[in-house]
């Protein structure tokens, strides 16, 4: 709400005091439409700046519970972002809140020391700051204008209320009914920019999760005008029937799609993307998890991805729902599930698993954390007490992967070695880059697998009990059209498999990087400074957890003693450089190569170059293109 100008509080007051006398505010002071609309709803609700509040506005600790319960999905899904947004903002003298569709204040989590504050003017839960009983403030007039805004300093109403910074965004059922206000309040000396941002993505965040949940048992379809963006809290998400009637979409996909929430239920699918939805079933099963560039008749365009694990029957053929797991004991692969429900659904799956001689096979770009996965799923099992061995095959030579593999028996010149399978007998053997294995001997581990049995080098055949996982970030049907992955061996290891997706296109983010800190650092309490948090969850990541997992472990070494918030200063220059000075990733249409796009500007171009400090090579691969394309490009316009 404040205006770009930023009139100072002793301007906002003889404003607000001339408004109070003459019933608007006088020309010449920099109010906006929106703050004079509001101090003449505090005037009419009998409000005065000095006055006395009235004594309806705080709830007993009874009437408090009764308004908890009442929001408790509400809760259920705000609270993990709310522990966020505390992490990224702690030690900044300020404090996150939840309030119901009433301005009733349910939960807040915050500094201590503001939190003390903020008591002085019943700013904590149970307290109403519902615009009648608290006069203009974020959470009040947020739910009077039904959008998001910033009240800051002078800007309330209430004189008490003045040492306030307040961001407030309201939150929207999967129906379109307001449910509550998303909040960060703190001291207005203190005020950050990027707070409002912030709140706004939590804001999103949450309502994503309640969409998820609420249709859990409906065809979701995901899209974004980037297929980079799918994935994100930017994403559009639409809810559809069986029979292609969509039955839900969250504020994202509204206002990409045009819609209003009266276009629910009598809106079919086709009309909203030029695409029969069997189609677009009949693509997923073709390519599973991969977006499907979408044109509509405006002429916009959408990557679209259906939900792959709860996908439903088109064309109104019946589908019986599985009953819901019941809950069980936390486990290690449990503790994996931050929030995404990709993730969620392989860690679902995997449990399945658990106890079952069936091998299991892992896919996703390197830095996934499909080793971490693969360790998870054996310390979740009745193996958890036997060996994991853990084996990278690229990182191996050829000439010794048999021996390294197999073992071989002691000679009279030599001791005998065990070999990585005999070693993980009673317990999980973890093949990594399973393409790397030679093809002499894939014949060698598909014995093993089917027999249950190993013959090391020179030695007698003697049996194995071994959970085998293998991980891949290779298309192994391409491999084996090629000659050189054996078809028996792939359907073997492929008892299941998992797509781990890449942490650009995961919506768990915050939660992610809070666990990690939490490792890294567990007594120390530690956070992102807002511009880092935001330039963190924008930046595509591509070296994914690993790269991630690995800048905060520096950033945290840098930490000086005492200091808990990561700040620029605390990033491996590289990476900070980037964060700072992105280069966008261009994306291809449908039937385009990279090589062949228009999109790719110049100044695109020189950035990525000057990021590299002229290396040419560096420089094509943070554009996704090759080395002779880039010189083909810089050409052309030479």
């Amino acid at each position: 709400m404040a205006t770009p100008s930023k009139p100072d509080r002793a301007s906002l007051r003889r404003a607000r005091d001339l408004m109070l006398q003459r019933g608007e505010v006088p020309l010449g002071y920099l109010v906006s439409a929106l703050l004079a609309r509001s101090w003449r709803r505090s005037v009419e609700a009998g409000l005065a700046p000095d006055g006395r509040l009235p004594d309806s506005c705080r709830l007993t600790a009874t009437e408090l519970a009764r308004a908890t319960e009442r929001q408790r999905d509400l809760i259920a899904h705000a609270q993990p972002v709310m522990e966020y947004l505390h992490a990224q903002t702690r030690d900044s003298g300020s404090m996150v809140i939840l309030a119901d569709d009433k301005g009733v204040l349910l939960q807040a989590l915050g500094d201590a020391d503001f939190l003390t504050r903020a008591e002085r003017v019943a700013l904590m839960p149970g307290a109403s700051w519902n615009e009648r009983h608290r006069g203009t403030n974020a959470i009040g007039t947020a739910l009077a204008e039904a959008r998001p805004l910033v009240v800051h300093g002078g800007e309330h109403f209430l004189e008490r209320n003045g040492f306030l910074s307040c961001a407030a965004v309201p939150l929207s059922a999967p129906d379109g009914r307001l449910l509550g206000i998303l909040d960060i309040s703190g001291d207005e000396r203190q005020h950050h920019p990027h707070t409002f941002g912030l709140v706004r993505a939590a804001a999103q965040m949450v309502e994503n999760r309640l969409f998820d949940a609420h249709h859990a048992r409906s065809l979701r379809v995901r899209f974004h005008p980037m297929a980079e963006g799918i994935g994100t809290f930017a994403e559009g998400i639409a809810a559809f029937s069986d029979d292609g009637w969509l039955v839900g979409a969250n504020q994202a996909a509204l206002g990409m799609l045009g819609l209003q929430p009266a276009d629910l239920k009598i809106t079919m699918f086709e009309r909203l993307f030029r695409l029969r939805l069997t189609d677009l079933l009949d693509w997923n099963r073709r390519r599973p998890g991969e977006p499907m560039l979408v044109a509509r008749s405006d002429g916009s365009r959408f990557f679209v991805r259906v939900e792959p694990a709860l996908m439903t029957r088109p064309s109104g053929v019946s589908v019986a729902l599985p009953t819901p797991p019941a809950a069980r004991p936390k486990t290690a692969l449990s503790a994996l599930d931050t929030g995404d429900d990709r993730i969620s659904t392989a860690i679902e799956k995997a449990h399945k698993l658990i106890g079952k001689p069936i091998s299991l096979l892992l896919q996703g770009e390197p830095g996934v954390g499909k080793e971490s996965f693969a360790r998870a799923f054996h310390a979740s099992g009745p193996r958890q007490d036997g060996p994991f061995i853990s084996v990278n095959l690229a990182a191996l030579q050829d000439s010794l992967i048999e021996a390294e593999l197999f073992g071989f028996a002691p000679t009279l010149c030599r001791e005998g070695a065990l070999g990585r399978i005999r070693e993980a007998h009673n317990g999980t053997l973890f093949l990594d880059e399973i393409e790397c294995l030679p093809k002499a001997l894939q014949a060698r581990l598909l014995k093993v697998i089917q027999e249950r049995r190993i013959t090391p080098l020179g030695g007698e055949s003697e049996p194995v009990d071994i959970v085998l996982i293998s991980a891949t970030n290779a298309n192994l049907k391409a491999e084996i059209e090629a000659g050189r992955f054996d078809a028996d061996l792939y359907y073997r290891i492929n008892g299941l498999t998992l797509q781990l997706i890449p942490l650009r296109q995961r919506k768990d983010f915050p939660s992610i990087v809070a666990r990690i800190l939490e490792d890294l650092a567990p007594d120390g309490g530690v956070s992102l400074e807002p511009a880092v948090a935001t330039a963190f969850a924008e930046y595509p990541w591509p070296g994914n957890l690993r790269q991630l997992s690995n800048a905060l472990r520096a950033a945290c070494a840098l930490l000086e003693e005492g200091q808990t918030r990561i700040g620029w200063e605390h990033l491996p220059d590289d990476l900070a450089e980037e964060l700072r000075w992105p280069v966008p990733q261009v994306q291809a249409p449908a039937g385009e190569t990279t090589e062949n796009l228009r999109e790719l500007s110049q100044a695109t171009i020189a950035r990525a170059v000057a990021l590299s400090h002229g290396n040419m090579s560096e420089a094509a691969r943070r554009l996704g293109i090759s080395r002779n394309t880039l010189y083909r490009r810089m050409n052309a316009k030479s």
